[in-house]
């Protein structure tokens, strides 16, 4: 799995919005307001950090040495996932999902209604 894959799920997602808050190596995706993905390629191996349930997030750092607690975000609620290649793309794809299904769920009604133009 390449960085374009990951790139191309995420903003297949209803609402989703790349944007570049923490400048240009860091490519952050929204869905309106609220980041649930993060994938940055420092020139080593692709990393793309996600919103994950507390109890589910340690569960898969516990199976895979690639899933490790998120980079600079909250530790509890967010891994970073190294694309090396160890973890099947569909799971990943299915970490992809919870992640915007929970950020989804905690947008405001307003902006939930927003997303009916889309």
């Amino acid at each position: 799995m390449d960085i374009n894959a990951l790139t191309q799920y995420c903003l297949s997602k209803k609402g989703a919005l790349e944007d570049y808050p923490f400048g240009d190596d860091v490519l952050v995706i929204k869905v309106v307001s609220k980041m649930f993905a993060l994938i940055s390629d420092n020139g080593d191996q692709p990393k793309i950090s996600l919103k994950c349930d507390p109890f589910i997030a340690e569960n898969l750092r516990q199976q895979h040495t690639a899933i490790t607690p998120g980079y600079h975000l909250n530790k509890n609620h967010w891994n970073t996932i190294l694309i090396d290649g160890t973890i099947p793309e569909l799971e990943i794809f299915k970490m992809i999902d919870h992640s915007y299904e929970l950020v989804f769920k905690g947008l405001k009604k307003s902006e939930k209604e927003s997303m009916i133009q889309l």
